[in-house]
């Protein structure tokens, strides 16, 4: 399938590792210049080599986008290296969990501030440049916490619920400009992250990682857990020119753990 991304002009948050930077690499198979951005200096950097290995072209900012100032950074650099941004692709944010019953709510309010409003800020600055060429692409990775909430996760949850209340603001206020806005809410994947969690489980129980999430997976109808490649695959598609008619969606992307209707 031709992508039509030849040229494009991208930016990935979260990029340093995991989905961030499949999906930094996904889009720089494709010809899109990307500019990749976290706050871990020596990570950027690495994933940048990554990107002129692959044969693409890649910048790097390291800042802090739980803060407005940090947003602007990476948009104003990203214009002034490609001359506009085509695509945007919102994956920063880890919150801290923690029971319900003993929450500090400072720790959702910690959660708000990096996920949910460094997806907004970014979304805003880069509208304006999209909408100079009537054509853009907003991808934001909201996690399947956001239908799944436990008594572990309240802030991840709430603010995964606040980005899909999000998208589909956002799509229908810039649809109309070429934009499309949609949303992937991955379940468990495998990425470095996921595996220490899932590593400080399997030594309060005495048990291999591999086999806790073999066993994780097992029972999920994929009979796995996700790549995190997979992931940047459908990235690639919601940013692209064959995606054309999807507008404020949200695909779960969790091995059909979800039960729910819709």
């Amino acid at each position: 399938m031709e992508l039509g991304l030849e040229g494009k002009r991208a930016i990935v948050t979260g990029s340093n590792r995991g989905i961030g930077r499949c999906c930094a690499l996904a889009l720089a198979r494709e010809g899109v210049r990307v500019c990749v951005a976290a706050r871990t200096r020596a990570l950027l950097d690495r994933t940048v080599e990554e990107i002129h290995a692959a044969g693409g072209e890649g910048c790097a900012v390291a800042t802090d986008l739980s803060t407005a100032d940090g947003c602007a950074q990476v948009v104003k650099e990203t214009v002034s290296r490609f001359n506009g941004v085509d695509i945007l692709v919102n994956n920063v944010g880890a919150a801290r969990g923690g029971d319900i019953l003993e929450l500090p709510t400072r720790q959702i309010d910690e959660a708000l501030e990096l996920k949910t409003y460094s997806y907004l800020r970014l979304a805003q600055l880069v509208i304006p440049h999209m909408q100079e060429n009537q054509w853009g692409r907003i991808v934001n990775i909201a996690g399947s916490a956001g239908s799944s909430p436990n008594r572990q996760n309240i802030p991840t949850s709430l603010a995964n619920v606040a980005i899909l209340n999000m998208t589909r603001a956002l799509s229908d206020t810039v649809s109309g400009d070429g934009i499309l806005v949609n949303a992937i809410c991955p379940g468990l994947t495998n990425t470095e992250r996921a595996r220490s969690i899932q590593q400080a489980q399997a030594d309060q129980e005495g048990r291999d990682v591999e086999n806790l999430l073999k066993e994780i997976g097992g029972k999920l109808p994929a009979g796995r857990i996700a790549e995190p490649e997979e992931i940047a695959n459908v990235v690639a598609f919601l940013a692209s020119e064959a995606c054309s008619y999807m507008f404020g969606s949200s695909i779960y992307m969790d091995g059909g753990e979800r039960r729910s209707t819709p």
